[in-house]
Formats: C-alpha cells, structure tokens, sequence
C-alpha cells in the first residue's frame, strides 16, 4: 500500500518521464539493498520514489538551505501524514539540508541516488541500449571519462559507497542487478541488434 501511494503522489507530481525513470530506479535500488539489510522493503522504496517529487517543480538550483527542493516536498508530506522518517531520509540525501545521515535508510538513498542515474546513462550508450551489458567496470571506466554524463557527480558515489561502508564496486553491482529486475519499466530492457 505504501509503495503505491508514493507512486500516485510521484505520477502526481512528476511529469517528465526522465525523472519518473529517475525515481523508479533509485526505488528499485533501494528496495534492493532493503532486502539485503533485511529492512523494510516497501518503506524504503517509497522513500526512492518520493525523493525527487518536487525536482521538477521547485528544483532549487542555488541550493537554498530551506526552500525549493527537497523542502517543498517534505513539508507537502508532513501536512498530509507521512511518517518523520521518511521526510528526514529525503531531507538528508540533499547535502545543503543540513539534515545528516544517520540511518542506513537515510546513506543507502544518498548513496545510490546519482548512481542510479549513471547506470541508466551508461547503459543508453551500450550498442544494445540495454542495462544487461553494463557491469562494474563499465560503469567504473564510465566514472573516469568527465565529459560522460557531466551533470553526475562522482564525488557524491564514492562518498556514499564509504558512508554505507561497503566498496563502491560492492555498490555498482547492486544498483545495476536492481535495475536490471526493472529495465522493462526503465526503458533499458534493449533493442534487436542485426
């Protein structure tokens, strides 16, 4: 149920499809790492997918420590009931918040949220365009090339690997086998070559 709604108030929210696939991928690595931890699931995929809601809206490009993004968001899901540890983990993925990470929830979003998105890019120029051909070292030679998908930082993933605690290899590969579970829905299920 949880899961659900947070996709109603994302499709609500969001109209672009990049930022949808966006979200549907850091979702999809959160869950992942959920289940790894043994933590719940839906919550933690529901914190994915309501992480960006206001992005599009309210992108807070100068990085203002209370307006804009994430703020606008978390202030819409307090007045409507959302529970506090939500709001803080997506507060807290933002560094400009000034909301520190504390929780796995709150480093595991941090951690696989500009990552998610250069999975995605990286697979969009495979020759297939599929997320089946990318791998660790793809992904990792793909960091190295600074005019390659500019916009992500790197910084932020290897930051996230070490504040999780676990290789930035360790954390490639389970963003990439979550997205590989969902690459119909991401558009990275790839093309016929031949």
């Amino acid at each position: 149920m949880l899961v659900e709604r947070a996709l109603t108030i994302l499709h609500e929210w969001v109209q672009s499809d990049s930022l949808r696939k966006h979200c549907y991928a850091v979702a999809d690595s959160m869950r992942h790492f959920a289940q790894m931890q043994g933590a719940n699931a839906d919550l933690w995929e529901a914190v994915g997918l309501l992480h960006d809601m206001d992005y599009e809206r309210y992108p807070n490009q100068a990085q203002s420590p209370s307006e804009g993004h994430p703020f606008v968001a978390v202030t819409w899901l307090r007045e409507h009931g959302w529970d506090e540890e939500i709001c803080r983990a997506i507060l807290s993925h933002a560094d400009y918040s000034g909301v520190g990470r504390e929780t796995p929830l709150e480093r595991t979003l941090y951690a696989v949220d500009e990552l998610s998105g250069f999975v995605m890019a990286v697979a969009r120029v495979r020759p297939s365009k599929s997320v089946e051909e990318v791998d660790v070292v793809s992904v990792k030679k793909k960091m190295k090339d600074k005019a390659f998908a500019r916009a992500v930082n790197r910084e932020d993933i290897v930051r996230g690997g070490a504040e999780l605690g676990i290789p930035v290899e360790q954390l490639i590969e389970g963003v990439t086998t979550a997205l590989r579970a969902d690459a119909e829905r991401l558009g990275l299920a790839g093309i016929a070559i031949g």
